[in-house]
């Protein structure tokens, strides 16, 4: 359904991505990976936002490299430049839509994306919303305090990575400083939404939160 493409970063330096259904007057969203890379996984993802009405682009922050190892996985998201990806990349892709046709974008991602999404929410000042699944990022990095988007949470009630406790930490903290907000939890592991797991993937979980994540977004992007 979409297509490889090279948009600009703010640098001037370019950076490959996958676009789905690029259309005027439709908002956009920045679909951001997991530590596997850009795979086929989220490349449907973009396509799914795309049929649901939005102009999605993935970026690849890995540049072309690709695992379906967890010990390569983790290598490759230990060798992420964090603030590159989130004030390059991501920045990059949002301005892409945003002068291609989308007046309003928001950020999703999915574990490291997820963190992403909150970096982006801190760090982006052209973002619109932020849809967040299970992924923290270091406060240090981004403290949630900080984001002045308003931003939907995703979590897993087992998870022992994005763990119940610290999405508790990040409710308090979004509910400690007026954020707008909305955050869920669905009784279910790590990785609920990825259907090429299966361990970890929950269709009804999943869908249920493709249904929440329509409504906020249709609600902040128009």
């Amino acid at each position: 359904m979409g297509s490889k493409i090279q948009f600009k970063r703010p640098d001037g330096s370019s950076c490959a991505g996958y676009l789905s259904a690029l259309q005027a007057g439709r908002p956009g969203v920045v679909v951001i990976q997991e530590w596997w890379g850009l795979n086929d996984q989220i490349c449907g993802i973009a396509d799914r936002m795309a049929r649901a009405g939005f102009n999605a682009l993935a970026p690849d922050l890995y540049h072309g490299r690709l695992t379906e190892k967890p010990d390569e996985a983790n290598h490759l998201m230990s060798g992420l430049d964090f603030p590159g990806a989130t004030h390059q990349d991501i920045r990059g892709a949002v301005q892409h839509l945003k002068a291609n046709g989308s007046s309003k974008v928001a950020v999703m991602g999915y574990c490291m994306g997820g963190a992403l999404t909150i970096a982006s929410a801190v760090h982006i000042p052209e973002l619109d919303a932020g849809v967040c699944f299970y992924g923290i990022p270091p406060k240090d990095f981004a403290d949630p305090a900080a984001i002045r988007v308003p931003l939907q949470g995703h979590f897993a009630n087992r998870d022992d990575w994005c763990t119940p406790a610290a999405a508790d930490g990040l409710e308090a903290t979004l509910k400690a400083c007026g954020a707008n907000y909305e955050l869920y939890r669905y009784d279910a592991n790590h990785g609920f939404c990825n259907d090429r797991s299966a361990v970890n993937y929950d269709a009804a979980s999943c869908n249920l939160a493709f249904e929440r994540l329509q409504l906020f977004l249709t609600k902040h992007l128009g």
